[in-house]
């Protein structure tokens, strides 16, 4: 890496005359402090969301309004901490050192703003439509088409700004940290605008261009590689860079930083079908996922001993400097996450694993550890030098760290164990081969205190960063911010006239050259995502038919969208895997030709309450109005809020035509003209449930939401004859 310019503590009056060839110029600060002050504010906003969540799933009494529930609020948490948190991370780590390693002013003040305002809008929009049940439900990709657009404008605006800064540069090496920013870039564009394709109802409804079976592919093909592209290749592009700053020494290994990068973004595309191991997707899909991830770990690995092995030299350093330990432990978070994603994609693992709280504790060892802590100590080292004074406390830093950890300690572990204990719990059978917890609610109970354990862990987690912002806050004061901060660079000159510009390793021949590099990138992320997509889409026989399937009726179609709207699949399942535990549980194992018909998926990631695709038909409708009214009348002990507004909401039909009309241009086998009967339809099917109700001495009005949901309720999994569950004391929770 080429030194950066050493400059003193106060800013000069006037640049030095530059030398013959040399140009003079200025990196700006004040979008990287701007971008750093996002990311805290941001930061603290997502992660007391997420405390707020975690208690909710321990005492439902805390989800005190229909805006607030775990439901709504669960995307929210992740949209803020995934996209506010750790996004404006990212650009305050890329705008800070792409600057220096291209010895370049950014491309545009007017795009960086642009950027930096956009980015916190659409940030606020998530804040205002997701809590009010506009969301699409797929996961960290909730938020509805017109702030889909709005992000691939601002992400276009940033590439903009980033291939300018590019091409304008005075070194004509990209260093690694580069290569990461481009393959980033490229990579997240890709899977936003293929995963977010979809038709509009109206402003902030529309359904998917995939169902079923093609929409779970695509899903995680998107989710897993959001993981990837956007949590873990622009860190790792910091890492390169910021760590090696903070240890005053160079990156370990240059030819491994080649194999890490290029191994890295080629296999990571291929993994996301581990993440629907055992459900309707076909089995090479998921074999090819299992194979991909198991052989991630190696440039995962690959990194994480580059970044550790930079340290060599400077572990004394690490007692003493709260930035290194940020760093060390962020590495090793990162080395643990990666270790663990392929040992959760074998299948023997998956089994148990799967829709538990172990994936969570596994998911946010990384968040917390790896995109947590190296923001962190990326911050402590970016601020003297942005405010040019000494941090104001590293007593306070050292303080945060140990705060940190403990967090991470107290939330992770005693997830894994309730992970451990509802996989197990949910296949254990008795001596005379019937199910040993026949109750969903039993595995529930016996994780609780865990919940709780989780929720003190994020209190500690939290309270660092408080003190953080604190620190940083005194460093500002203290400080004056070098907005335009001077610099010198010879000119770069063309390459034939450049006599370094030939020669060296062969890799030099990409590095000299952004295009061919990007180029090179886009194709070997596509190739794994176009292997296991096409086909999918194109050989029938990968989602096989079932001719007693139909599309939903109105209602049901109206009841699924509150089923969605209210974020009920944040704790639901909707797929019985082939286990004998499940299908003694629930019923039949779900088929891929009972999904044809469902934009968006619904099969779910994690199951707080029992899967539901079996539901239908299981109770009467007084249990289903019972339970939505007071879940504990009909589960005692239950941890699902309640959900009293839909008893009073009118249900609103006057979108359901266009919602016809939209699924008729997707392939849904609707009658022509049908989207002028559907409303009639709707309120005939309702009049039925209102009916069936007063047979059990309920009167509710029939245009009630409740009437809606019940009617999707009870629709699920009946299209196909089913073997009943063993079990009919299976309570929703």
């Amino acid at each position: 890496m080429q030194a950066e310019l050493e400059l003193p503590a106060t800013r000069p009056t006037a640049l030095p005359p530059p030398a013959r060839g040399v140009e003079s110029f200025f990196y700006d600060n004040k979008i990287v402090r701007d971008f750093g002050v996002a990311t805290v504010i941001w930061g603290v906003i997502g992660m007391l969301v997420g405390v707020i969540i975690a208690f909710e799933l321990a005492r439902p009494e805390l989800n005190v309004t229909r805006y607030t529930t775990f439901g709504r609020l669960r995307p929210l948490h992740t949209n803020a901490v995934i996209f506010a948190f750790v996004g404006n991370g990212i650009f305050t780590g890329v705008y800070y050192s792409l600057q220096r390693l291209c010895r370049a002013r950014m491309f545009s003040d007017v795009l960086s703003k642009i950027h930096f305002w956009g980015w916190q809008l659409i940030i606020v929009s998530a804040v205002i439509t997701l809590p009010l049940g506009y969301t699409t439900s797929k996961e960290y990709a909730e938020l509805e088409w017109p702030i889909d657009i709005a992000i691939t404008v601002i992400w276009v605006v940033f590439g903009w700004n980033m291939f300018g800064t590019i091409a304008r540069r005075r070194e004509r090496h990209l260093y690694v940290a580069i290569w990461f920013y481009i393959a980033t870039f490229i990579t997240v564009a890709v899977l936003h605008i293929v995963n977010s394709m979809a038709l509009p109802v109206s402003f902030m409804k529309s359904y998917s261009m995939y169902a079923g079976v093609q929409d779970a592919l695509v899903q995680w093909w998107y989710g897993h590689n959001a993981v990837a592209f956007f949590l873990t290749t622009p860190y790792l592009g910091m890492m390169y860079y910021f760590l090696p700053k903070a240890a005053e020494r160079p990156v370990y290994s240059y030819r491994l930083s080649i194999i890490h990068f290029w191994a890295l973004i080629f296999i990571y595309i291929w993994a996301g079908p581990h993440h629907l191991l055992y459900t309707a997707l076909p089995d090479w899909a998921q074999s090819l996922g299992v194979a991909f991830s198991i052989m991630l770990i190696a440039p995962s690995w690959g990194g994480m001993i580059n970044g550790l092995l930079t340290l060599r030299g400077a572990w004394d350093r690490v007692r003493t400097e709260p930035v290194l330990k940020f760093f060390v432990v962020a590495i090793t978070a990162y080395g643990m996450a990666t270790f663990e994603g392929p040992m959760l994609a074998l299948k023997n693992v998956n089994a148990i694993a799967h829709f538990t709280d172990w994936i969570v504790a596994h998911v946010h060892v990384g968040a917390l550890g790896w995109n947590g802590f190296l923001t962190f100590g990326m911050l402590y080292w970016l601020w003297p030098r942005l405010y040019r004074t000494p941090l104001f406390s590293k007593k306070l830093a050292n303080t945060h760290f140990w705060l940190g950890t403990l967090g991470i300690l107290f939330y992770a572990l005693p997830l894994y164990w309730a992970g451990f204990t509802q996989g197990l719990m949910w296949k254990q059978f008795n001596a005379e081969g019937m199910l040993q917890y026949p109750n969903f609610l039993e595995t529930v109970l016996q994780i609780v205190p865990m919940y709780y354990l989780r929720g003190m862990g994020g209190v500690l987690y939290l309270s660092g960063v408080f003190l953080m912002m604190y620190n940083l806050y005194r460093t500002a004061k203290a400080g004056t911010l070098l907005a335009n901060e001077p610099a010198q660079a010879p000119a770069l000159l063309p390459e034939a006239q450049d006599p370094h510009a030939q020669g060296g390793h062969w890799h030099r021949w990409i590095e000299r050259r952004p295009f061919q590099l990007a180029v090179g990138a886009t194709v070997a992320i596509a190739i794994g995502g176009a292997v296991e997509m096409i086909p999918t889409f194109l050989v029938k026989s990968n989602v096989p038919t079932i001719a007693a399937v139909h599309p939903y009726r109105p209602l049901e179609l109206q009841g699924r969208d509150l089923y969605i709207k209210e974020g009920c699949s944040n704790c639901h399942t909707q797929m019985v895997r082939p286990f004998r535990s499940e299908t003694e549980r629930y019923g039949e194992y779900s088929k891929a030709g009972e999904f044809v018909y469902d934009r968006p998926f619904l099969w779910g990631s994690k199951r707080t309450g029992p899967d539901l695709h079996r539901v239908g038909a299981k109770y009467p409708n007084s249990w289903h109005y019972n339970h939505l009214m007071d879940p504990t009348s009909m589960s005692p002990g239950s941890i699902m809020p309640a959900y009293p507004w839909l008893f009073d909401n009118q249900l609103d039909n006057s979108t359901l035509p266009a919602k016809i009309r939209v699924l008729q241009k997707l392939g849904t086998p609707y009658p022509a003209g049908f989207d002028r009967l559907a409303v009639a339809d709707a309120e005939t099917q309702a009049r039925g449930v209102a009916a069936a109700l007063k047979t059990e001495d309920i009167d509710v009005k029939s245009d009630r939401e409740i009437v809606a949901l019940i009617a999707y309720l009870q629709r699920l999994g009946t299209d196909i004859k089913v073997k009943p569950a063993q079990v009919a004391a299976t309570a929703a929770q």
